[in-house]
């Protein structure tokens, strides 16, 4: 049986049973923040068994991508082991249980319709102490009591061990189905969990019964799959082999079943598999979390290439094989293959570029450790290796555990944070945690959202919450005695709008009967808005009548910058490609923060284009609708789905004239024109192959706009050019301020200013767009933000006049040159002492000067100073070789004659500087300076 087929006959199977059908939820479930990746087919339903949603349906059975790495070391090693699998499931919500869990999971692996597999090839592991599953696979199934194993909480409860080490919460036995082949081991190849129980404290009597008994189950596709085709290995199944000959292909490899190489080309197959659907979801290699996941995934398999001969990326050009083996269940990945293909290829070319020298390094380590005996891997050794050749740790264990040796982790820890940089390892949280808002959540299931049509209705109040978690709690009336205490409230109705798809929070008031509640932020839970605040007046009680009055001026400048996110997004791919997809935003009042997928910066041109689309569609006032649909018609008419996201069914289309339709639960205008202005601040990047464009609407972006125009002006103004000349101007001021310096240090005249070129005529009035583009320019010439020009301008004009005067005095001094401070030198016994104040010299100029006069007087010592403005002087001594043969140091010499002018100072033996803080003072030092040569000469 083909693999697609057993996907299709598992969930037409159940749907056969009253099931409703669920897609597969994404691979990074950005909602729950208790995993990185989805670990299995559960995970999309916590909320479903917890009882914290409302219930649309209490069956469901889906199949689920997946993907885990506490294994990782047996992938290609072991037959069955994946980082990135998929997950076949059935789920009861408090409607069926262990009979129709176990019957139905009989019928469909036996029965000629379904899998049709022999009964005397299953077996099956119970519970020790579950009568009653042990007796449905008797009873009803007819399995003899040799074929029905009673196992440990270890092996068959869930989570395992759970009764004794806990955790507390939600738990459950189970029981596993074992198929036993001709040859080899029997495998496990389906696990019904029968949810039953809430673990309180420790045993005895620590496990009471639910009230609502559960039922998740997952059978693992790819195994199963081994199974009904006769595969050695899961690898050899037809949706994998083709990658792994691809692999060894590419690789220029003779695939071989148990080869080392074999095992490689089959940890390539998992690990290209994985990264496509992760990066098609938008999570790109990176530093931290699940971005650092699939970095570690391509750097492991980039060392498997290497190890077989590969020395330039390889692993993109197996993309096209993950998406033909996998498009019948997710042809979506086909779109964005491309791009998909790229990054992997940019970080290919990026581990390729330190690779070799990190091994050398590594093979320095363990050749270091063998040496000296020792068996362990310094933890910041391998933070160094991370640091600075981009070797994953868990990559340096792995190498390590090849040559017996340990790996210290807590070692590895401790320096990476005083890095600063976080760990990517997972962290999970335990399902069925209490509180009081999971408390409000079982009562109500959700708040009625009012906030598209209205900010302000009336309510009532549900929950007061006081505190913070863990020591939070419900209370059923508030006094406003301590005005500065956190409260959350949580209303039945509501017209605002709790954080979320990147929109903030709402504020505003709830007042009633001598009440107000200053809500400063709302946030979403699940389905219930929480309003976060304080009581100012009154006593707030639960189930009271409220008003609630969301701040309606802030709220219409969060409408504006969410529907001007929309126009944008629809502008960058337009502009850059399909591939400029959102990987997150954040909209508050008239400012807005969008990240993209793009691989490199943005160019100026292109970011002017896209500024001008948006204003052009702001223009054109265009109409903005909404409308609840089922998530099938809203991909039937073209709405744009972003990958890696996550949404209901029905959803919430909003579209923009023709142009735009996305899905979105946030707050929009109804017009385009309603956008009133849009200005670009800022383009830059925030990770690897993510951009970021941050930007303001409306009064903001007009005031923005208007500071643009003042700083060109004022800008214009100072340099005497039009506006629109300023850029070429400021190119202008940098060349005669880096001429000034030139000039200075090398005791010439500074070149002539090249003539400017006259203007073209321009219209009178330059378009703030043409504005706002010279200010930006000048402001990159500069190194600066563009409403910093002013005063980068200003400082240069002044630190430009101080050139030219210091430049004035030293040539109002006369030529300075070697040959003229040697015509006025001192002779101390055979020593030629030159000591000399140098107006306007820079102290580059003095070493210069210096050099030149040892070269010509073999046995000399010279001190030359330099007064810059009215608090500051610079000295610089130097000593020839033959001098400092004698023992008498620049060092030495100087430090007495800065002391003088209030100052100190250092330097080598041949050469030093130092300065001081009273020029005044400055000929006294030179007499010093004499004095000290002649005592150090002993003349």
């Amino acid at each position: 049986m083909k693999t697609d087929e057993l996907r299709e006959k598992y969930l037409e199977f159940f749907v056969s049973k009253g099931h409703r059908r669920v897609a597969s939820d994404v691979l990074v479930p950005t909602w729950d923040p208790s995993v990185l990746f989805t670990p299995a087919g559960m995970n999309q339903f916590k909320d479903h068994f917890l009882g914290k949603v409302k219930l649309e349906f209490t069956r469901a059975t889906s199949c689920q991508k997946c993907l885990r790495t506490g294994d990782i070391e047996n992938v290609g090693r072991t037959a069955y082991h994946h980082t990135f699998f998929e997950m076949l499931g059935n789920f009861s919500f408090g409607d069926y249980f262990k009979r129709e869990a176990i019957n139905w999971a009989w019928e469909f692996l036996t029965d000629r319709k379904w899998l049709g597999i022999a009964p005397a090839r299953l077996s099956v592991t119970v519970y020790k102490d579950d009568d009653e599953a042990a007796g449905i696979w008797a009873k009803d199934i007819g399995l003899s009591a040799d074929r029905i194993e009673r196992c440990g909480e270890d092996e068959n409860f869930w989570p395992a061990s759970a009764p004794s080490q806990g955790p507390d919460g939600v738990c459950g036995p189970c029981s596993e189905i074992y198929y036993h082949p001709d040859q080899g081991k029997s495998v496990e190849i389906w696990n019904l969990v029968f949810t039953q129980f809430n673990r309180v404290g420790d045993p005895p009597n620590n496990l009471r019964p639910l009230p609502s008994k559960n039922i998740d189950t997952g059978m693992g596709l790819e195994r199963t799959a081994a199974t009904l085709q006769g595969a050695p290995t899961n690898y050899h199944i037809d949706i994998l082999f083709p990658i792994v000959q691809a692999a060894a292909d590419v690789c220029g490899v003779k695939y071989e079943l148990d080869s080392e190489n074999g095992r490689r080309c089959r940890r390539i197959t998992d690990h290209i598999r994985a990264c496509t659907f992760a990066v098609h979801e938008n999570v790109y290699p990176g530093a931290n979390k699940e971005k650092y996941v699939v970095k570690r995934l391509l750097r492991r398999a980039v060392l498997d290439g290497r190890q077989m001969g590969m020395r330039e990326p390889f692993l993109y050009k197996l993309v096209p094989a993950v998406v033909e083996a996998m498009k019948k269940p997710y042809p979506e990945l086909a779109e964005t293959a491309r791009r998909v293909a790229g990054v992997i290829e940019k970080e290919e070319a990026n581990f390729f570029g330190t690779i070799d020298a990190g091994l050398n390094r590594i093979e320095r380590v363990f050749d270091e450790l063998h040496r000296d005996n020792r068996t362990r891997v310094e933890g910041t050794v391998a933070a160094e290796l991370y640091q600075t050749f981009g070797v994953p740790p868990e990559l340096f264990e792995s190498l390590a555990a090849e040559h017996n040796l340990a790996f210290d982790w807590e070692g590895y820890a401790h320096a990476m944070e005083e890095h600063g940089e976080a760990s990517g390892k997972v962290q999970h949280t335990v399902m069925g945690a209490k509180g009081p808002i999971d408390s409000l959540k079982h009562a109500l299931h959700s708040t009625e959202f009012l906030g598209y049509e209205t900010t302000e209705a009336d309510a009532v109040v549900k929950g007061i919450v006081t505190g913070e978690a863990p020591h939070d709690h419900l209370v059923d009336h508030l006094d406003a005695l301590n005005r500065s205490q956190p409260v959350r409230v949580v209303l039945d109705r509501t017209p605002f709008y709790g954080e979320s798809g990147g929109q903030v929070g709402d504020v505003g008031q709830l007042v009633g009967d001598g009440v107000q509640f200053d809500v400063v932020d709302a946030q979403r839970d699940g389905a219930l808005v929480i309003h976060y605040g304080h009581l100012r007046t009154g006593r707030l009680r639960e189930g009271m009548k409220i008003r609630a009055v969301v701040d309606a001026r802030r709220r219409a400048g969060i409408r504006r910058a969410h529907s001007a996110t929309h126009i944008l997004h629809h502008a960058l791919q337009k502009r850059l490609g399909s591939h400029a997809q959102q990987q997150g935003s954040k909209v508050d009042d008239d400012w807005l923060r969008f990240d993209f997928t793009n691989l490199s910066p943005v160019e100026p041109s292109q970011l002017s284009a896209i500024a001008a689309d948006v204003a052009a569609r702001v223009a054109a006032g265009e109409p903005i609708k909404w409308q609840t649909l089922p998530l099938a018609e809203a991909r039937q008419q073209g709405a744009m789905m972003l990958f890696g996201e996550k949404y209901p069914d029905p959803v919430r289309m909003v579209s923009m004239g023709a142009f735009s339709k996305e899905l979105c639960g946030g707050t929009h205008l109804d017009n385009t024109s309603e956008v009133e202005a849009f200005e670009i601040l800022s383009e830059e990047g925030v990770s690897a192959g993510t951009r970021r464009i941050v930007a303001l609407t409306g009064k903001k972006a007009m005031q923005h706009r208007q500071q643009i125009q003042a700083e060109l002006a004022g800008v214009a103004q100072r340099l005497g050019v039009e506006p629109l000349d300023v850029p070429a101007a400021v190119e202008a001021l940098v060349e005669k301020r880096r001429e000034l310096k030139r000039a200075l240090e090398s005791g010439t005249k500074p070149s002539p200013a090249p003539a400017t070129k006259p203007s073209p005529a321009r219209p009178a009035e330059a378009s703030s767009e043409r504005m706002k583009a010279a200010l930006a320019e000048a402001a990159r010439r500069l190194s600066v933000a563009p409403l910093g020009v002013a005063d980068r301008v200003d400082a240069m004009l002044a630190e430009i006049a101080s050139l030219a005067e210091r430049l004035a005095q030293r040539d109002a001094a006369g030529p300075l040159s070697a040959d003229a401070l040697l015509e006025n030198a001192r002779q101390q016994g055979d020593v030629t002492v030159v000591l000399a104040e140098l107006p306007g010299a820079e102290p580059g100029l003095m070493r210069q000067l210096i050099d030149q006069i040892r070269q010509k007087a073999p046995l000399s010592a010279v001190l030359l100073a330099t007064r810059q403005g009215e608090d500051k002087v610079t000295i610089v001594a130097g000593v020839s070789k033959k001098l400092q043969d004698r023992g008498i140091s620049a060092g030495k010499w100087i430090a007495p004659v800065a002391k003088t002018v209030g100052g100190g100072g250092g330097g080598r033996a041949d050469l030093a500087q130092a300065g001081g803080k009273d020029p005044a003072r400055l000929a006294e030092a030179l007499q010093v300076a004499e004095r000290e040569m002649a005592a150090m000469i002993g003349a």
